[in-house]
């Protein structure tokens, strides 16, 4: 049969050399809405939360476009954000037009946005991952998806480095405040809402990375929403008196004066004790670089000193 000659096997040996490289380019990855091929290393990138974006920034990748552009700038800052990156409209509702006119080989998003995948799969292969959801624990999820990326973007190298560099900051950091001997006393993290309510941060939250690996304790013991903290107001910090706050930016403009007058805020223990403290903003709902911008803000604060106000 012809099948068995010599044109039919050369024939075989050409299409082999034709269409195995390209199957061995192919890699496949499992993610939260299925399975996701590549053939290439992606170029063109979007990313549709400050999570995805800052992943790709540590990877020495500058996305092509990235959902709330200039909040981004605002509250994550760091890794800083080239000039000249696209915004493709609000993270809760990106423009699906301005995505397509980039023409990304990649699309990074999450859960939130599932209703629009299928939409996004048209545009360009879309991974799906979310550091936030009800039972996760943000920094390990974070750090898988940091290695998964780098692992699409031909990164992988890139990916350990910055995750060994966290953990060496996070060392560096604990040994600065033990020798300090400022590890007894529990932290209470918060952003301000209004004079008389916080946002506290929880122990399932991002920020408790940080905590426990710099060996300081949680001030506030309960667990919070699946984002990892709780809104409450001033009173509910009154029973830890043994507490410092931290206070992390933005505040509203006003607040110190407001509080000053307020003799609720003046009777707390730690505005009387002078343990006050202010840092500059941190991104609790971002991927693992946050963890690290936190040890060194919060590090930072504690050396320096606090007061008796948000100042």
């Amino acid at each position: 049969m012809f099948t068995k000659g010599p044109l039919a096997r050369l024939l075989t040996i050409i299409l082999a050399l034709i269409v195995l490289p390209a199957i061995a380019l192919a890699d496949t990855w499992q993610h939260e809405q299925g399975t996701l091929t590549l053939d290439k290393t992606p170029k063109r990138v979007v990313t549709l939360n400050w999570a995805a974006t800052e992943a790709l920034l540590l990877l020495g990748v500058e996305p092509v476009g990235v959902a709330d552009r200039d909040g981004y700038r605002v509250w994550v800052k760091e890794p800083e954000l080239p000039e000249g990156v696209a915004n493709v409209g609000a993270r809760v509702a990106p423009s699906l037009e301005a995505i397509a006119q980039l023409e990304p080989d990649l699309i990074v998003t999450s859960s939130e946005m599932a209703p629009a995948a299928r939409l996004l799969q048209r545009i360009a292969p879309t991974y799906v991952v979310s550091v936030y959801k009800q039972d996760s624990q943000p920094f390990a999820k974070a750090s898988e998806m940091l290695t998964t990326l780098g692992d699409m973007l031909n990164r992988e190298a890139q990916a350990e480095s910055v995750l060994r560099d966290i953990e060496q900051t996070l060392e560096t950091q604990k040994r600065r405040l033990e020798q300090a001997g400022l590890t007894e006393q529990p932290v209470a993290l918060v952003n301000f809402l209004d004079d008389r309510h916080v946002r506290i941060y929880a122990p399932n939250g991002l920020y408790q990375r940080t905590l426990t690996a710099l060996g300081l304790e949680n001030a506030w013991p309960h667990q919070g929403n699946y984002w990892g903290f709780s809104v409450v107001g001033l009173e509910a910090i009154a029973p830890y008196p043994d507490s410092r706050i931290v206070v992390i930016e933005p505040t509203l403009p006003g607040l110190a004066e407001t509080l000053s007058a307020s003799p609720f805020w003046t009777y707390l223990p730690p505005v009387q004790r002078e343990q006050i403290y202010r840092i500059e903003p941190v991104w609790p709902f971002g991927g693992v670089f946050p963890v690290k911008r936190l040890a060194t803000l919060l590090t930072d604060s504690l050396l320096a000193g606090g007061s008796d106000n948000v100042r």
